[in-house]
Formats: structure tokens, sequence, C-alpha cells
């Protein structure tokens, strides 16, 4: 067995042990879901976490739909978010936001890009972007190099944030913080208010604190690290109860550690007996003692809100026994013909979801 290989080994029996330690302990809370969830007292896991990942094993009968496969760009840094708007095509690296030169219809950039922005690398490392509606201003999610920022703050200055860029202009500002990894961005139409959707910190429990999806308010802090699900303080961090006071709960609960990771409005009528709403592609946990997420789900909206329990769109990945990941969704986002396409890691695929077709 090579050197990863029972590396692999011991930290799956540290993490089973540690599973069955917890597992004796009581019955798992209810899943924290919702505008009003139910958040569990934290129980500190201490200094062994929680280890619980499924084999990634993907799906082999797929007959490819693609019409064409190829590569669009190279020699990028960790690339995550893009954004098209007119001739220029933006690229979130993990170390900054790049201009390319685009024309339409090509399907290749080689064109030398501009470095636009610049961001600390490592830690949570994807660089979501979103053009706002007027398309002058580009926002960027950054999240934290920490869990809890036990690095020190010096380490997480500049990071889990919303940044706003103008594009006209090249400067940029934070829009929001104290958002520990906001990865999903999503205009509300109606209201025009910019969503989000957060991975929340680990090592409290299997539903403390919950991922969630908020609105983003211009100048807004959401807690990290201090506190969570609004003045909560997570006890682990030293604190600073002035901004502890301005910490703003966040809109909807989406359970513990799902991993929600991608965001898109949906339209009345995208999916049959669907409402306006919010689509989000749920990675999955690794770090609770019953696994969660792995599937797309829809949360409805009505006046520019959160308005119901959450409807799955997509479900399926995960084995019955939780050994076996068929797929881990993440990215989330509608198709020139209306349907709405998934961006799956470990099938390595892209599934496309319609409604059924009538006749």
């Amino acid at each position: 067995m090579s050197l990863s290989g029972i590396f692999a080994r011991i930290v799956a029996l540290i993490g089973a042990a540690a599973l069955l330690c917890r597992r004796l302990q009581g019955a798992a809370p209810e899943p924290a879901w919702g505008s009003a969830p139910v958040v569990p007292v934290a129980k500190p896991q201490g200094a062994i976490p929680t280890l619980k990942m499924p084999t990634a094993r993907g799906w082999t009968d797929g007959d490819g739909i693609a019409e064409k496969r190829q590569v669009f760009m190279e020699r990028l840094n960790q690339p995550f978010g893009m954004a098209l708007l007119g001739d220029t095509f933006y690229v979130g690296n993990t170390d900054g936001v790049v201009a390319f030169p685009y024309t339409a219809g090509a399907d290749r950039i080689t064109a030398q890009g501009k470095k636009l922005t610049r961001f600390k690398p490592g830690g949570h490392w994807t660089r979501s972007l979103l053009l706002s509606p007027d398309g002058r201003k580009l926002f960027v999610g950054v999240g934290s190099s920490s869990n809890i920022g036990e690095n020190g703050m010096a380490a997480d200055e500049g990071r889990a944030a919303i940044y706003e860029l103008d594009l006209a202009d090249g400067s940029s500002r934070i829009f929001a913080g104290g958002l520990r990894n906001a990865v999903g961005l999503a205009w509300e139409p109606q209201t025009g208010v910019l969503w989000t959707v957060v991975n929340e910190r680990d090592g409290l429990g299997d539903e403390t604190p919950p991922d969630y999806l908020t609105s983003v308010r211009d100048g807004g802090f959401y807690g990290w690290p201090y506190c969570y699900w609004g003045q909560t303080v997570d006890d682990r961090v030293p604190q600073d109860p002035a901004a502890v006071a301005r910490a703003i709960t966040p809109d909807y609960a989406l359970g513990g550690h799902t991993a929600s990771l991608g965001l898109c409005w949906l339209p009345t009528g995208t999916l049959p007996g669907f409402p306006d709403g919010m689509a989000i592609g749920q990675h999955g946990s690794w770090n609770r003692s019953t696994l969660s997420g792995y599937k797309v789900v829809f949360v409805p909206f009505a006046n520019g809100r959160p308005s119901g329990p959450p409807r799955d769109i997509l479900s399926g990945f995960l084995a019955p026994d939780e050994r076996v990941s068929y797929g881990r969704p993440v990215g989330v986002t509608l198709g020139a013909d209306g349907s709405i396409l998934v961006a799956d890691d470990v099938g390595d695929v892209i599934w496309r979801v319609t409604g059924e077709r009538q006749g």
C-alpha cells in the first residue's frame, strides 16, 4: 500500500471512531432548515473531527449528449467564476479576477488577460463572479482561509467577503463581510437584491451552525468568525463585542454542512409546478455523522423573499448506505433553452434538467 493509501486508512479509522463516539451521545438533531430554524446548542468536537466521506464513484453508463467538448482556456490559476459582458470574458482565478478579450462565437480564448484585482490564494479558493444587472459592476465571492480564524485575523484580512468591482475605473471594495465562504451569487429580479449561499464553520455539531441562503446588504456584516446565525457567539474565537452586536441574521437556513455552493434564480415555469425561487447546488457534507446535501434543491420565493419549505430538484447522488457518492453538485445555471444546467465534479458531467414533456 502506498504512503498516501496508509494515510487515508489512518484518517478513515480516526474518523470512524469519532463518528461512533458522537452517535452514542444521542439521537441526531432535526435538520436546521428555513427562515426560523432550530439551531442546536454547539457541542465542540475538539481536536478529532468527524470525518465521513463517501467513495467518489461517479456515473459510468452515461452516453454523453454534448455536441462538442474541448479546452476553452488554459494556463489559469484554479479558475471558478466566469462572466461575459460584450467583448470581455471575466475569469475568477483564485488569486484575482482577470479580463480577456472575446469575440462572439469563439470557442477558444488564447489572448493575454488583464488582471483587475488580486486576492490571497489558499483556503477557500473559489472566486465566484456575478455581473450587476446594468453591467457596470462585478461582484466576487472570496472565502476565508480558515475555519474560525485560527491562523490569526491578519491571515484572513480582506477575505470572508463579497467584493464589488467597478468595471469603469477598476476600483474595488468590500460590499459585505463576515461571510465565511460565500460561493453562489444571484439576483432576485423583482427587488434587485443580491443573494448568496454561505458555507458555515465546522466543529460544533451536525446541524450547528447551518449553511444558509441570505440577501446581502451593502456594508452588512454576517458574523464570521465571532458568531453565527445572528449573534450566537462562538466561544472558540477571541471576541469582538462590537462586531457581534452588528451581525445580521441570515434569511434562510440550508441545513448543517450541506456545502451549498451553486445558486441560480429560477423564474416561474422553469419546471412544471415550480414558482419563482432559487435553485441551490449542495455539494454535500464530509464532517457530520449522517451525510447531508448531495443534491440540488429549490427554495420558493414570494415578494422578494423565501416563502416556504425546500423541494428537491435533482437527487439520488448518494448511495443509501452513504458509502458511495455518484455525484456532487456544484454550479447551477439556466441554459439558453431554459433548462437547468448542473455541474457535477464527481460524476464529471453537466446535468441538463427539464420538465417532463407533455403529449
